[in-house]
C-alpha cells in the first residue's frame, strides 16, 4: 500500500511538471519589408508604442560597418507595418562621415520614447546617440550625442524597476577584451551613471539583457566568446553584481535577448550552437526557451533549423495583450516579425 502511494504521488509528481512546461505556439509571421532602398540590415529592435501600435527599428545599408549604413524605423497602422524611415546617418560634415549601429527602442513608465543607436567606424570607437518623441513617434528631437562615458543601450532594451530606476545593459569592445557594464538612471533617463559588472572577469560578454525576479534579485544574459550564454547576479536593485559565469546554453558569439513575462517566466531567443568553421558562423539556428528560476531552460519553439544561412540578433517583448512578439535577422537582407501565443 505504501509502495504504491509513492508510485502514485512519484506519477502525479512527474506528471505535473509535464503540465507546466510552457508551450509556445505561432499566431503571425511575416516580413516587416519586403522592399527597401538598402540591400543589407541587421540589430532590430521593437516595442509596442502603445496597446496594438508598434514599431521597429534597424540599421541598414550596403553592409554593416559601410559609412551609408543608417537607422531606420517602421510603424504599424491598421495592423500593416509602414515604409521604412530613414531616423539617422553617422554624417559629421561633409567631408566625413561613419555608420550608424544598434538601434534600441525603449519607453520609459513617465517619461518619453527613446530611440538610442551608435555612431562610429567601429564598435571599438562607436559613440552613443538618441533620440526622442514626446507624442509616440509623430515627431522626433533632432539627434544628440549621450554624454562621453555613456553609450546608451548596446542591443538590447532597458528594464524599468517598479520604483522608476532604468537599468540599460551596456558593454564595451576592445581588440583585447569584451567588458559589460550598466547604465542606471533615477530620473527616467535624464541622467545616467555607470555600473562596473564584474570588471575583472576572464570572460568576454557584452550585450546583456536584464531579467527582474519576485525576491527582488536581477539577472543579466548576454552574449560571450566563450561558446556559453554568460549571467551575472544583482541582489541590490541593479547597484552593484556579482561574478559572470558561463551557463548551459550554447551561444556562438551572438546576441541574444530575454524579457521577464508578466506571469513571472522569463523568455529569452538564442542561437543554440557554437560557432563552427568558414561559412557556419552558428547563426543558422534560432530558438525560443523558457525559464521560471533563470536556471534550468527549456525550448518551446523553434524560429528557425537551417543548415546555412543567418538569423539572429533578436530582440523580443511581451505585448499588452499578453503575446509575444520577436524580430530579428532574416540573412541579413530583411527583419523577420513573428508573433507566438503562450499557454497559461
Amino acid at each position: 500500500m505504501i509502495l504504491r502511494a509513492l508510485f502514485l504521488f512519484g506519477f502525479l509528481a512527474v506528471a505535473g511538471l509535464a503540465l507546466a512546461q510552457p508551450k509556445a505556439s505561432v499566431v503571425k509571421e511575416e516580413f516587416i519589408y519586403e522592399t527597401a532602398p538598402f540591400p543589407s540590415c541587421h540589430a532590430s529592435t521593437i516595442l509596442e508604442v502603445t496597446p496594438g501600435n508598434w514599431m521597429a527599428a534597424w540599421f541598414g545599408g550596403t553592409d554593416e560597418g559601410n559609412k551609408d549604413v543608417g537607422i531606420w524605423l517602421s510603424s504599424t497602422k491598421n495592423g500593416q507595418w509602414s515604409a521604412p524611415t530613414l531616423m539617422a546617418e553617422g554624417i559629421i560634415n561633409e567631408n566625413l562621415r561613419y555608420p550608424c549601429w544598434n538601434p534600441v527602442l525603449f519607453k520609459a513608465a513617465k517619461g518619453p520614447l527613446y530611440l538610442f543607436y551608435k555612431v562610429g567606424p567601429s564598435p571599438r570607437e562607436w559613440w552613443g546617440m538618441q533620440r526622442t518623441s514626446t507624442d509616440n513617434g509623430k515627431t522626433w528631437s533632432e539627434p544628440v550625442r549621450l554624454p562621453d562615458g555613456i553609450l546608451g543601450p548596446i542591443k538590447n532594451k532597458p528594464t524599468q524597476l517598479a520604483d522608476g530606476t532604468i537599468l540599460s545593459p551596456s558593454s564595451t569592445e576592445t581588440r583585447q577584451s569584451w567588458k559589460a557594464h550598466v547604465e542606471r538612471s533615477t530620473d527616467q533617463g535624464k541622467t545616467w551613471t555607470l555600473v562596473p559588472v564584474d570588471p575583472q572577469t576572464e570572460l568576454d560578454v557584452i550585450q546583456g539583457s536584464i531579467l527582474t525576479y519576485p525576491d527582488g534579485r536581477l539577472q543579466m544574459l548576454c552574449r560571450s566568446r566563450q561558446n556559453r550564454i554568460a549571467e551575472v547576479w544583482s541582489t541590490d536593485q541593479g547597484k552593484t553584481w556579482g561574478t559572470i559565469t558561463k551557463t548551459e546554453l550554447l551561444n556562438p558569439s551572438s546576441g541574444t535577448d530575454a524579457v521577464t513575462l508578466r506571469n513571472g517566466w522569463q523568455i529569452l531567443i538564442y542561437n543554440p550552437t557554437i560557432r563552427g568553421k568558414e561559412w557556419d558562423n552558428g547563426r543558422q539556428k534560432l530558438h525560443v526557451a523558457m525559464s521560471k528560476d533563470g536556471k534550468t531552460w527549456t525550448d518551446v519553439h523553434v524560429l528557425e533549423n537551417q543548415e546555412r544561412g543567418e538569423f539572429s540578433y533578436p530582440a523580443v517583448v511581451q505585448a499588452a495583450d499578453g503575446k509575444v512578439h520577436i524580430t530579428y535577422t532574416w540573412h541579413r537582407k530583411k527583419i523577420r516579425h513573428v508573433v507566438l501565443a503562450l499557454d497559461k
